[in-house]
């Protein structure tokens, strides 16, 4: 099993809105960084869990825990010129990006705030700690998973 971290700004996309969304579960589309991309197409699968992780708010930090329901498939939004998404290099006969599905698991009680995850010496590596990480996708250890978990409860 892979874990991984999803950032979500709250104002666009919260662990609440997953949470109301039917069978609580969604696309996570509007991916458009190669990286991410590739880390969803090449590496997440069924099963997978992932950290829901809200950005640029007043208090950023992980919230919760989501599910990888569906593998990577082709981000229709990117062929949609309404969408804030839309890439007119991508095509459904060239798709560029992709998208997951995700399904809510838990919601934490409180936010584990970047302020706190960063005291944590066994989060030292984690990428999230990165000096200059921006990724919106990014992978978690086995060891940093339990780390996480254990300071959620």
């Amino acid at each position: 099993m892979n874990y991984w971290l999803f950032k979500s700004e709250p104002d666009a996309f919260s662990i609440d809105d997953l949470k109301a969304m039917k069978a609580r579960r969604d696309h996570w589309d509007g991916i458009r960084n190669y990286q991410a991309r590739n880390l969803m197409r090449d590496e997440m699968k069924k099963g997978d869990l992932g950290f829901f992780y809200h950005s640029s708010c007043k208090v950023p930090g992980i919230v919760g825990v989501v599910e990888i329901v569906r593998e990577a498939y082709p981000d229709h939004t990117a062929w949609d010129p309404q969408s804030q998404y839309y890439d007119p290099k991508s095509s459904p006969d060239n798709p560029r990006w992709v998208m997951v599905d995700v399904k809510f698991r838990q919601k934490f009680a409180n936010v584990l705030s970047l302020e706190k995850l960063r005291t944590v010496s066994r989060l030292g590596d984690m990428v999230l700690l990165r000096k200059g990480s921006r990724l919106s996708i990014q992978p978690v250890s086995a060891g940093q998973w339990k780390t996480i978990l254990k300071l959620a409860t």
